[in-house]
């Protein structure tokens, strides 16, 4: 059963919900996760994509942006209810709502910022996994 993990922060800044998510991609890829990143819009998406390149200096993590069936990279970053074209392990979502294909991988992060709109909407992706009994943990950043 797929694991629910939210990642609370104390900023309210996107600029560093987005740095949070691209370390955990970054994280996950090290430990050999496939990882898609679900975001709001394509410039949403963009924005993930220019963020991975400046994670810092000396990193590198391989991603792209899903536009055909043919992305092979372990990151990739898409948006609205587009699911990956292939089946990936770990789920970051940066959207307002659990995306529908959201049981199709092993975990699930959540990340919430101090934003009262994102609190509001993590706290009702948090009703809705528990009323269908998945595990769920909560880390405070």
């Amino acid at each position: 059963m797929t694991r629910i993990s939210f990642y609370i922060l104390k900023s309210s800044e996107l600029e560093k919900r987005q740095a949070f998510a691209c370390r955990l991609a970054e994280k996950a890829y090290h430990q050999g996760h496939q990882i898609y990143i679900h975001t709001a819009s394509e410039d949403h998406s963009q924005s993930v994509d220019t963020a991975l390149w400046a994670i810092r200096p000396d990193s590198f993590v391989p991603h792209e942006i899903t536009d055909s069936s043919d992305n092979q990279s372990p990151v990739l970053i898409g948006y609205e209810d587009k699911k990956p074209p292939r089946l990936m392990d770990v789920l970051i979502n940066l959207t307002e709502e659990q995306p529908m294909f959201f049981s199709q991988f092993e975990r699930v992060a959540e990340v919430i910022d101090d934003n009262e709109s994102s609190k509001q909407a993590g706290r009702q992706r948090f009703q809705f996994y528990k009323q269908r009994g998945y595990e769920i943990e909560t880390f405070h950043v």
